[in-house]
């Protein structure tokens, strides 16, 4: 029976369910939470692994002040660094220091075994594909690749 309101709803609770796994290993393991994750994740793979703040907010879906409170325990922590321009005092970065680098990598391998042991671990690779393509379909992005970006 096609009945996308059910569809969507279990959607919607796959994800939530997805996130309070991610969140409980990360935070038993790392100390960090899912959130945190896909901040760190965003910065590892930018250009220097850096971004300014305005377009860290805008890839999360964040507003500044968003991204400025996401920041702060980052930064307290030492896994996130804040750098001025030089030429433009008006233009913030938030950089990966390399504590943060090497959490990253760790985070990373818990995130990946969730993904693999507990999200997919039904699904042959093919259905894995079309998951991912259909969730593209509908406007999901998937992890942050390396960006050659301008400093601008």
């Amino acid at each position: 029976m096609h009945d996308p309101l059910d569809t969507a709803l279990r959607l919607t609770r796959a994800h939530g369910a997805l996130v309070r796994q991610l969140d409980s290993v990360l935070s038993n393991r790392h100390g960090i939470s899912y959130a945190d994750l896909q901040i760190l994740l965003h910065l590892g793979a930018a250009e220097r692994g850096r971004m300014r703040r305005v377009d860290l907010a805008a890839a999360l879906g964040l507003t500044a002040s968003g991204v400025t409170r996401a920041l702060g325990p980052l930064e307290r922590i030492g896994l996130v660094e804040r750098e001025k321009d030089p030429r433009d005092a008006r233009v913030a970065y938030a950089a990966l220091t390399a504590t943060g680098r090497g959490l990253l990598e760790q985070m990373t391998a818990s995130a990946e075994e969730v993904a693999e042991d507990w999200f997919t671990a039904g699904c042959t690779g093919a259905e894995v594909d079309s998951l991912g393509r259909l969730l593209t379909g509908l406007g999901g992005r998937g992890r942050p690749r390396a960006t050659r970006a301008t400093d601008a």
